[in-house]
């Protein structure tokens, strides 16, 4: 009986293999000879980069409005920024948390730079570039020395426009006194 329970077992084993060997087969005639050469599909236009895109971390343009050259680019409303090169192409492009006092629109020059100071909110901060005055406020760019990005006291004038350490370390090499600062809405 050992012999022929093991010649069922061989068969069986035998049918199992032919009857994927099969599926295989059948599989393999229904797939596309070259799937990276599939028939081509409409052309999607590529997505224009928009000043309202809705991911942070996607190129966003530079505001048309901003000028030309070399400048940095502060949009109060879409809590952005732009460092832009002398061709008018953003080298970098970067969210913000704004500070409470913002702005007016227009153009600025860098007037003065810290490697490290205390904010006007009372915390440590690096890479001060600062460039206008509002609300009786000095407004400028930092980074927080702890890394934190948090939304500014509503109650409390603060000129601190803040952004990561690591943008911060780029306003700090882009952005040299007397640089232009392009502030739109």
């Amino acid at each position: 009986m050992a012999r022929s329970s093991s010649g069922i077992v061989a068969g069986l084993t035998v049918a199992a293999i032919a009857a994927v060997g099969f599926l295989g087969y059948q599989a393999s005639a229904t797939a596309p000879a070259h799937p990276a050469k599939a028939a081509p599909q409409a052309a999607t236009p590529a997505p224009v980069p928009s000043a309202h895109a809705a991911d942070p971390a996607k190129p966003v343009a530079v505001p048309a409005e901003s000028g030309t050259g070399s400048r940095v680019v502060y949009s109060v409303g879409l809590k952005r920024v732009w460092l832009v090169g002398e061709s008018g192409q953003a080298l970098k492009s970067f969210p913000v948390k704004p500070s409470t006092a913002h702005p007016k629109p227009g153009t600025y020059l860098v007037n003065s730079r810290a490697g490290t100071a205390t904010g006007s909110d009372g915390v440590p901060i690096e890479h001060i570039v600062r460039f206008a005055t509002a609300d009786g406020v000095v407004v400028g760019f930092s980074s927080r020395v702890d890394g934190q990005m948090p939304e500014p006291d509503p109650n409390k004038k603060t000129g601190g426009i803040r952004m990561t350490r690591l943008d911060g370390d780029a306003m700090w090499a882009f952005a040299t006194t007397n640089s232009k600062v392009v502030v739109v809405p």
